[in-house]
């Protein structure tokens, strides 16, 4: 038999006379040596090996000694499922001889951004996209109840739905946003605040969403509930026993009752009452039931809440590994800080957006002290009263660090009473308008060993005004930021320029 011949009787086209294009050849380049062409039988040997891997791996995917799944996910199903229109596709879907668990440590190695993206490419990547997510915040509350974020969200850890408990407005371009609650409200003005009664969900609604929660999140850490009874957070307690972190809204002291199961939870955040939205009272006999029940806290932040002398002795006594304590808008009683010499591990003390410090702080003789406090923070307070500012200092007398800022109120004769912190190392001043140069120099030259230094934005703090003593101190700091006088910056800012010059430069060639 002759070559052509031999040639017709394998080819397994019919058409006789069509030939087969010939290979082409690649040509190396002076630019591109390093590139090289595959050719057909490399290619078709690569296809073969990926071909076999996918086998492989469909095989002990379901092997009975493969590992087992929580849950199986869908094939992968064309988009028409998700609403969006799709099309055939023009090869073979090797992804879905995968296992769920391959998919997974390879979504793993996506960056974050492209999550959302990845999930819409089939049913089956958006049930894997849902089992890498841990937290998530809730603004439809029927999406809990309704069951479809447990199936959407198998693996959370951390989940927000104080959002979803306050029937908003959908079209609203209205946010008022107040002690880290934000919420959407319409146009019409009420008298009572921004959110009515109505407005907000039944305890009942809010206490069955609860218990779907702790059913299927047994493993939650962090939640953040709003309006809640009892019932709801035994549920919560009794159930997530891996619970570190809650955050309670709109709630009383009887709601307290039910995080006394919360053994291993180490971070409150418990707010009663915030103006315009919603008012709650936990006075000391929540402060009392708070303290017994939850005995591991190492965070605690007040918001609102009620109370005396006697709520913040039993939270000190109790809760011994206590290391951090925010109070913000505080509406205690008189005489409220000399409880807190009953917190004898305390590292941090914080007084936030607080009206007043202590109405009657009692004779300084009689206050105490806070032996292993280093931290002391106060941010938007009013510190016009002198004798509740003393007491205060002297109680955080063995502070290490104090920080400032846009207090008001805050004259020499108040911060003269700082003198007894002798242990300071860090200072920061910022936005306190009323401190002079004076009352400034009178009390850092007493601090032996102060390193750090910050003043910004104290207007009556003069550069012009700094002794030599002053300026001794400052030479032998680690650190300091010194801008004071922000009129003067933006004088020197402004200087050339024109601008505050009665408008003689606009108007210079304006005849009248």
């Amino acid at each position: 038999m002759s070559l052509l011949q031999e040639e017709e009787t394998t080819n397994p086209n019919p058409n006789i006379n069509s030939k087969t294009p010939p290979i082409p050849i690649p040509t190396l380049t002076s630019l591109d040596r390093k590139i090289r062409t595959l050719s057909s039988p490399e290619l078709l040997s690569k296809e073969r090996a990926l071909k076999h891997a996918t086998l492989i791996m469909k095989s002990r995917s379901n092997s009975p000694f493969a590992s087992p799944r929580p849950v199986a996910s869908p094939r992968s199903i064309p988009g028409r499922i998700l609403g969006f229109h799709s099309y055939e596709p023009t090869g073979p879907d090797y992804t879905s001889f995968l296992s769920d668990e391959i998919l997974l440590q390879v979504f793993r190695k996506v960056p974050v951004s492209h999550y959302v993206s990845n999930s819409l490419v089939c049913k089956r990547w958006l049930f894997i996209h849902g089992r890498l997510v841990q937290s998530i915040k809730v603004i439809d509350f029927d999406f809990v109840n309704s069951g479809r974020a447990f199936t959407r969200f198998p693996n959370l850890e951390n989940i927000d739905i104080a959002h979803a408990c306050i029937k908003m407005p959908r079209n609203s371009g209205i946010l008022i946003a107040r002690n880290n609650l934000s919420v959407y409200v319409g146009a019409k003005l009420l008298s009572g605040g921004f959110i009515e009664e109505r407005d907000l969900l039944s305890s009942d609604l809010i206490d069955n969403g609860l218990e779907l929660i702790s059913k299927w999140y047994p493993n939650l850490r962090r939640i953040v509930v709003f309006g809640s009874s009892e019932n709801g957070l035994l549920c919560v307690s009794s159930k997530c026993k891996m619970l570190q972190e809650l955050e309670l809204h709109c709630c009383g002291d009887m709601s307290l009752m039910g995080i006394s199961g919360c053994r291993n939870l180490q971070v409150l955040k418990l707010i009663g009452c915030v103006d315009g939205f919603y008012n709650s009272v936990v006075s000391d006999i929540g402060l009392t039931i708070l303290a017994q029940g939850c005995r591991r806290l190492v965070k605690l932040e007040l918001c609102g809440c009620e109370g005396s002398y006697d709520g913040i002795k039993a939270i000190g006594q109790c809760c011994q590994m206590l290391e951090e304590l925010t109070i913000r808008d505080q509406r205690m009683d008189g005489g409220w800080l000399a409880a807190l010499s009953f917190c004898e591990n305390l590292k941090t003390l914080r007084l936030q957006s607080c009206k007043s410090i202590d109405s009657s702080p009692g004779l300084l003789e009689h206050l105490g002290s806070c032996p292993t406090l280093e931290e002391l923070h106060l941010q938007q307070c009013q510190l016009r009263d002198k004798q509740a500012v003393k007491a205060l200092f002297l109680i955080c007398k063995t502070v290490r660090e104090i920080v400032l800022q846009n207090c008001w109120g805050l004259e020499d004769e108040a911060f003269a009473s700082a003198t007894v912190c002798r242990r300071t190392r860090l200072l920061s001043l910022e936005g306190c308008s009323l401190l002079t140069t004076g009352g400034l120099e009178s009390v850092i030259l007493n601090w032996k060993e102060l390193e750090r230094l910050t003043v910004i934005s104290c207007n009556n703090v003069k550069d012009s005004e700094i002794t030599p003593d002053l300026a001794t101190l400052f030479s032998v700091l680690k650190e300091l930021k010194w801008r004071p006088d922000s009129k003067s910056l933006l004088s020197a800012g402004l200087a050339g320029t024109g601008v505050g010059n009665k408008g003689g430069r606009f108007f210079k060639g304006l005849k009248v």
